[in-house]
Protein backbone atom coordinates (compact mmCIF):
# COMPACT_ATOMS: atom_id res chain seq x y z
CA UNK A 1 0.00 0.00 0.00
CA UNK A 2 1.23 3.33 -0.84
CA UNK A 3 2.28 5.53 2.01
CA UNK A 4 2.84 9.76 1.73
CA UNK A 5 5.81 10.55 2.75
CA UNK A 6 7.30 13.85 3.98
CA UNK A 7 10.72 14.63 1.79
CA UNK A 8 13.27 16.94 3.84
CA UNK A 9 15.55 16.75 0.54
CA UNK A 10 16.98 20.21 -0.75
CA UNK A 11 16.89 21.96 -4.22
CA UNK A 12 20.46 20.85 -5.49
CA UNK A 13 21.63 24.42 -5.26
CA UNK A 14 21.92 24.64 -1.15
CA UNK A 15 25.54 22.98 -0.37
CA UNK A 16 26.13 23.38 3.18
CA UNK A 17 29.66 22.88 2.94
CA UNK A 18 29.52 26.63 0.95
CA UNK A 19 28.32 28.24 4.03
CA UNK A 20 31.07 30.38 5.48
CA UNK A 21 31.19 30.59 9.24
CA UNK A 22 33.53 33.26 11.01
CA UNK A 23 35.75 32.30 13.35
CA UNK A 24 35.44 31.29 17.05
CA UNK A 25 33.13 34.21 18.25
CA UNK A 26 32.38 35.92 14.97
CA UNK A 27 30.60 32.95 13.69
CA UNK A 28 27.04 33.15 15.16
CA UNK A 29 26.90 37.28 14.87
CA UNK A 30 27.78 37.19 11.04
CA UNK A 31 25.33 33.99 10.52
CA UNK A 32 22.67 36.23 12.43
CA UNK A 33 23.37 39.41 9.83
CA UNK A 34 22.82 36.84 6.92
CA UNK A 35 19.62 35.70 8.07
CA UNK A 36 18.36 38.88 6.90
CA UNK A 37 20.23 39.40 4.12
CA UNK A 38 18.44 40.60 0.86
CA UNK A 39 20.07 37.35 -1.02
CA UNK A 40 18.36 34.39 -1.33
CA UNK A 41 20.63 32.23 -1.26
CA UNK A 42 22.90 33.95 0.95
CA UNK A 43 19.91 33.40 3.92
CA UNK A 44 19.24 30.02 2.60
CA UNK A 45 23.00 29.03 3.19
CA UNK A 46 23.21 30.69 6.72
CA UNK A 47 20.13 28.77 7.83
CA UNK A 48 21.69 25.34 6.80
CA UNK A 49 25.55 26.38 8.72
CA UNK A 50 23.07 27.82 11.69
CA UNK A 51 21.11 24.38 11.17
CA UNK A 52 24.29 22.40 12.11
CA UNK A 53 25.75 24.92 14.81
CA UNK A 54 22.62 24.82 17.18
CA UNK A 55 22.60 21.09 18.10
CA UNK A 56 25.37 22.31 20.68
CA UNK A 57 23.18 23.87 23.15
CA UNK A 58 26.07 26.28 24.25
CA UNK A 59 26.17 27.67 20.70
CA UNK A 60 22.24 27.78 21.12
CA UNK A 61 22.11 29.82 23.99
CA UNK A 62 24.97 32.21 22.12
CA UNK A 63 22.46 32.16 19.30
CA UNK A 64 19.88 33.36 20.91
CA UNK A 65 22.06 35.92 23.07
CA UNK A 66 23.52 37.79 19.63
CA UNK A 67 19.02 38.23 18.59
CA UNK A 68 19.13 35.05 16.31
CA UNK A 69 15.74 34.40 17.02
CA UNK A 70 14.12 37.77 15.90
CA UNK A 71 15.37 37.32 12.53
CA UNK A 72 13.95 33.81 12.45
CA UNK A 73 10.67 34.50 13.21
CA UNK A 74 10.67 36.89 10.42
CA UNK A 75 11.96 33.95 8.36
CA UNK A 76 8.83 32.05 9.11
CA UNK A 77 7.22 34.74 6.83
CA UNK A 78 9.86 34.24 3.95
CA UNK A 79 8.27 33.55 0.33
CA UNK A 80 10.78 30.54 -0.33
CA UNK A 81 9.71 27.54 0.99
CA UNK A 82 13.62 26.10 1.73
CA UNK A 83 13.89 29.24 4.26
CA UNK A 84 10.60 27.87 5.39
CA UNK A 85 11.53 24.24 5.94
CA UNK A 86 15.32 25.21 7.20
CA UNK A 87 13.50 28.00 9.59
CA UNK A 88 11.55 25.11 11.06
CA UNK A 89 13.95 22.75 11.57
CA UNK A 90 15.77 25.17 13.56
CA UNK A 91 13.05 26.26 15.95
CA UNK A 92 12.58 22.10 16.06
CA UNK A 93 15.94 21.36 17.45
CA UNK A 94 15.93 24.23 20.10
CA UNK A 95 12.97 22.74 21.42
CA UNK A 96 15.31 19.94 22.03
CA UNK A 97 16.87 22.31 24.49
CA UNK A 98 15.70 23.63 27.25
CA UNK A 99 16.86 26.85 27.04
CA UNK A 100 15.71 26.54 23.60
CA UNK A 101 11.73 26.01 24.98
CA UNK A 102 11.47 29.06 27.30
CA UNK A 103 12.97 31.05 24.55
CA UNK A 104 10.41 30.33 22.34
CA UNK A 105 8.09 31.31 24.91
CA UNK A 106 9.73 34.04 25.89
CA UNK A 107 10.13 35.28 22.25
CA UNK A 108 6.38 34.86 21.46
CA UNK A 109 7.58 32.48 18.76
CA UNK A 110 4.15 29.95 18.91
CA UNK A 111 1.94 32.66 17.08
CA UNK A 112 4.49 33.31 14.12
CA UNK A 113 5.08 29.03 14.15
CA UNK A 114 1.22 28.34 13.92
CA UNK A 115 0.65 30.37 11.39
CA UNK A 116 2.12 28.07 8.86
CA UNK A 117 -0.94 25.44 9.76
CA UNK A 118 -1.79 25.62 6.32
CA UNK A 119 1.89 26.11 4.95
CA UNK A 120 2.11 24.50 0.94
CA UNK A 121 5.10 22.57 1.62
CA UNK A 122 4.46 19.35 3.68
CA UNK A 123 8.10 19.60 5.72
CA UNK A 124 7.26 23.27 6.81
CA UNK A 125 4.19 21.96 8.41
CA UNK A 126 5.93 18.39 9.94
CA UNK A 127 9.21 20.51 11.25
CA UNK A 128 6.32 23.22 13.03
CA UNK A 129 4.57 20.18 14.30
CA UNK A 130 7.46 18.78 15.46
CA UNK A 131 8.69 22.33 17.39
CA UNK A 132 5.20 22.65 19.49
CA UNK A 133 5.23 18.82 20.26
CA UNK A 134 8.90 19.34 21.71
CA UNK A 135 6.96 22.21 23.54
CA UNK A 136 4.42 20.61 24.76
CA UNK A 137 5.97 18.37 26.72
CA UNK A 138 6.90 20.72 29.51
CA UNK A 139 3.81 21.98 31.65
CA UNK A 140 4.76 26.29 30.88
CA UNK A 141 4.93 25.21 27.10
CA UNK A 142 1.81 22.92 26.70
CA UNK A 143 0.04 25.89 28.53
CA UNK A 144 1.20 28.76 26.00
CA UNK A 145 -0.42 26.33 22.86
CA UNK A 146 -3.58 26.15 25.19
CA UNK A 147 -3.33 29.98 25.92
CA UNK A 148 -2.76 31.05 22.37
CA UNK A 149 -6.02 29.11 21.65
CA UNK A 150 -4.25 26.76 19.25
CA UNK A 151 -6.40 23.26 20.44
CA UNK A 152 -9.15 23.86 18.44
CA UNK A 153 -6.83 24.64 15.38
CA UNK A 154 -5.38 21.23 16.28
CA UNK A 155 -8.32 19.51 16.59
CA UNK A 156 -9.38 20.99 13.13
CA UNK A 157 -6.00 19.86 11.20
CA UNK A 158 -6.69 16.14 12.55
CA UNK A 159 -9.04 15.97 10.06
CA UNK A 160 -7.19 17.12 7.13
CA UNK A 161 -3.09 16.20 7.91
CA UNK A 162 -1.26 13.48 6.48
CA UNK A 163 -1.12 10.78 9.16
CA UNK A 164 2.48 11.55 9.64
CA UNK A 165 1.41 14.86 11.03
CA UNK A 166 -1.45 14.12 12.56
CA UNK A 167 0.81 11.89 14.71
CA UNK A 168 2.41 14.60 15.50
CA UNK A 169 -1.15 16.38 16.53
CA UNK A 170 -2.10 13.90 18.77
CA UNK A 171 1.16 14.05 21.03
CA UNK A 172 1.10 17.87 21.53
CA UNK A 173 -2.91 17.12 22.08
CA UNK A 174 -1.93 14.80 24.77
CA UNK A 175 -0.03 17.18 27.01
CA UNK A 176 -2.40 20.29 26.29
CA UNK A 177 -5.43 18.43 27.32
CA UNK A 178 -3.29 17.48 30.57
CA UNK A 179 -3.76 21.31 30.91
CA UNK A 180 -6.93 21.79 29.99
CA UNK A 181 -9.97 20.30 27.92
CA UNK A 182 -12.63 23.04 27.77
CA UNK A 183 -11.29 24.34 24.41
CA UNK A 184 -10.72 20.44 22.83
CA UNK A 185 -14.46 19.73 23.95
CA UNK A 186 -16.32 22.98 22.60
CA UNK A 187 -14.44 22.13 19.64
CA UNK A 188 -15.63 18.88 18.61
CA UNK A 189 -13.08 17.07 19.93
CA UNK A 190 -14.65 13.66 21.09
CA UNK A 191 -16.00 13.65 17.79
CA UNK A 192 -12.66 14.04 15.72
CA UNK A 193 -11.25 11.90 18.16
CA UNK A 194 -13.64 9.13 17.69
CA UNK A 195 -13.15 9.07 14.32
CA UNK A 196 -9.82 8.40 14.30
CA UNK A 197 -10.21 5.17 17.08
CA UNK A 198 -10.37 3.33 13.21
CA UNK A 199 -7.57 4.74 11.65
CA UNK A 200 -5.62 2.20 9.90
CA UNK A 201 -2.38 2.98 11.73
CA UNK A 202 -1.36 1.49 15.22
CA UNK A 203 -0.05 4.63 16.77
CA UNK A 204 -3.01 7.31 15.03
CA UNK A 205 -5.60 4.63 16.86
CA UNK A 206 -3.21 4.69 20.31
CA UNK A 207 -2.83 7.91 20.44
CA UNK A 208 -6.50 9.06 19.45
CA UNK A 209 -7.97 6.65 22.66
CA UNK A 210 -5.11 8.61 25.18
CA UNK A 211 -6.33 11.85 23.93
CA UNK A 212 -9.70 10.51 24.75
CA UNK A 213 -8.79 8.80 28.46
CA UNK A 214 -7.27 13.17 28.76
CA UNK A 215 -10.36 14.62 27.59
CA UNK A 216 -12.44 12.48 29.85
CA UNK A 217 -10.30 13.61 32.95
CA UNK A 218 -13.16 15.90 33.46
CA UNK A 219 -17.16 15.41 34.28
CA UNK A 220 -17.99 17.48 30.89
CA UNK A 221 -15.65 14.73 29.35
CA UNK A 222 -16.87 12.07 30.24
CA UNK A 223 -20.81 12.95 29.92
CA UNK A 224 -19.75 14.14 26.05
CA UNK A 225 -17.41 10.52 25.55
CA UNK A 226 -21.27 8.79 26.53
CA UNK A 227 -22.77 10.78 24.25
CA UNK A 228 -21.11 10.24 20.98
CA UNK A 229 -21.17 6.71 21.62
CA UNK A 230 -17.07 6.02 21.80
CA UNK A 231 -17.49 3.61 23.92
CA UNK A 232 -18.60 0.73 22.02
CA UNK A 233 -15.36 1.84 19.93
CA UNK A 234 -13.34 1.56 22.92
CA UNK A 235 -14.42 -1.97 23.73
CA UNK A 236 -13.72 -3.19 20.37
CA UNK A 237 -10.24 -1.73 20.49
CA UNK A 238 -9.79 -4.42 23.35
CA UNK A 239 -9.37 -6.77 20.88
CA UNK A 240 -6.71 -5.05 18.90
CA UNK A 241 -3.75 -6.94 17.88
CA UNK A 242 -1.33 -3.88 19.13
CA UNK A 243 -0.70 -3.50 23.01
CA UNK A 244 -0.31 -0.28 23.22
CA UNK A 245 -4.09 0.72 21.17
CA UNK A 246 -5.40 -2.07 23.66
CA UNK A 247 -3.87 -0.52 26.73
CA UNK A 248 -5.09 3.05 25.83
CA UNK A 249 -8.04 1.59 25.28
CA UNK A 250 -8.61 0.92 28.60
CA UNK A 251 -7.37 3.81 30.33
CA UNK A 252 -10.11 5.78 28.13
CA UNK A 253 -12.69 3.21 29.39
CA UNK A 254 -11.65 3.35 32.75
CA UNK A 255 -11.87 7.25 32.95
CA UNK A 256 -15.39 6.88 30.71
CA UNK A 257 -17.09 4.33 32.91
CA UNK A 258 -16.05 6.41 36.29
CA UNK A 259 -19.64 7.45 35.72
CA UNK A 260 -23.21 5.64 36.01
CA UNK A 261 -24.02 6.59 32.99
CA UNK A 262 -20.52 5.36 31.50
CA UNK A 263 -20.73 2.02 33.47
CA UNK A 264 -24.64 1.15 31.41
CA UNK A 265 -22.94 1.85 28.16
CA UNK A 266 -19.99 0.00 28.69
CA UNK A 267 -22.30 -2.84 30.18
CA UNK A 268 -24.41 -2.38 27.38
CA UNK A 269 -21.62 -2.93 24.98
CA UNK A 270 -20.62 -6.27 26.23
CA UNK A 271 -18.01 -4.94 28.21
CA UNK A 272 -16.73 -7.98 31.15
CA UNK A 273 -15.94 -10.75 28.65
CA UNK A 274 -13.04 -9.11 26.98
CA UNK A 275 -11.76 -7.25 30.08
CA UNK A 276 -11.38 -10.42 31.75
CA UNK A 277 -9.52 -12.01 28.62
CA UNK A 278 -7.37 -9.37 29.03
CA UNK A 279 -6.17 -9.78 32.44
CA UNK A 280 -3.32 -12.33 30.79
CA UNK A 281 -2.00 -9.64 28.68
CA UNK A 282 1.72 -9.91 27.86
CA UNK A 283 1.53 -6.38 28.62
CA UNK A 284 1.66 -4.54 31.91
CA UNK A 285 -0.18 -1.34 30.90
CA UNK A 286 -2.61 -3.46 29.57
CA UNK A 287 -3.34 -5.67 32.74
CA UNK A 288 -3.26 -2.52 34.86
CA UNK A 289 -5.99 -0.26 33.25
CA UNK A 290 -8.07 -3.51 32.16
CA UNK A 291 -8.05 -4.45 36.25
CA UNK A 292 -8.57 -0.34 36.85
CA UNK A 293 -11.86 -0.68 34.26
CA UNK A 294 -12.68 -3.79 36.36
CA UNK A 295 -12.78 -1.86 39.43
CA UNK A 296 -15.36 0.68 38.27
CA UNK A 297 -17.36 -1.99 36.98
CA UNK A 298 -17.92 -3.59 39.56
CA UNK A 299 -19.84 -0.90 41.61
CA UNK A 300 -22.74 -1.96 39.75
CA UNK A 301 -24.82 -4.40 40.96
CA UNK A 302 -24.92 -6.17 37.33
CA UNK A 303 -21.19 -5.90 37.11
CA UNK A 304 -20.79 -7.18 40.61
CA UNK A 305 -22.95 -10.23 40.07
CA UNK A 306 -20.75 -11.43 37.23
CA UNK A 307 -17.31 -10.26 37.96
CA UNK A 308 -17.98 -12.22 41.52
CA UNK A 309 -18.05 -15.57 39.77
CA UNK A 310 -14.69 -14.92 38.35
CA UNK A 311 -13.19 -13.95 42.05
CA UNK A 312 -10.45 -16.97 42.30
CA UNK A 313 -8.61 -15.24 38.84
CA UNK A 314 -8.22 -12.59 40.16
CA UNK A 315 -6.98 -13.67 43.43
CA UNK A 316 -4.21 -16.14 41.17
CA UNK A 317 -3.03 -12.42 40.33
CA UNK A 318 -1.57 -11.58 43.04
CA UNK A 319 1.57 -12.47 41.76
CA UNK A 320 1.51 -10.71 39.05
CA UNK A 321 5.24 -9.22 38.33
CA UNK A 322 3.90 -5.56 38.19
CA UNK A 323 3.87 -4.27 41.50
CA UNK A 324 1.06 -1.58 40.70
CA UNK A 325 -0.86 -4.55 39.08
CA UNK A 326 -0.42 -6.20 42.63
CA UNK A 327 -2.20 -3.24 44.35
CA UNK A 328 -4.96 -2.26 41.78
CA UNK A 329 -5.90 -6.46 41.91
CA UNK A 330 -6.10 -6.07 45.81
CA UNK A 331 -8.62 -2.79 45.62
CA UNK A 332 -10.38 -4.69 42.70
CA UNK A 333 -11.47 -7.32 44.85
CA UNK A 334 -12.30 -5.54 47.87
CA UNK A 335 -14.81 -3.66 45.65
CA UNK A 336 -15.95 -6.67 44.01
CA UNK A 337 -16.36 -8.44 47.59
CA UNK A 338 -18.37 -5.52 49.61
CA UNK A 339 -21.45 -6.02 51.26
CA UNK A 340 -23.71 -2.99 52.25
Amino acid sequence: MAHTRISAKLPPHIDPTKAPVAFADRGLPKLNRELADRELITRQRALMALCDLIHDPELAYTAMEVGCLENLKLLLKDEDGTVRQKTTEIFYILGTHSIGRFAIMEHEVILPLANLLDDPVDICRRNMHLALEMLSEIPAGAATIVDAGLVPLLIMKLRTELDEIQELILKTLHFCLRMDTEQALHAEGVTVLKSKLTHVSDAIRSLAAQALMDISAPLEGKNKVCEEEVIPILVELLSDQNGEVRAMAAGALMFATITTQGKYKALEADIIPPLLILLNDPVSKVRLNIIKTITTMSETPEGRKILLDHLPLFESMAQDPSEAVRKAVKIAIDVITWKP
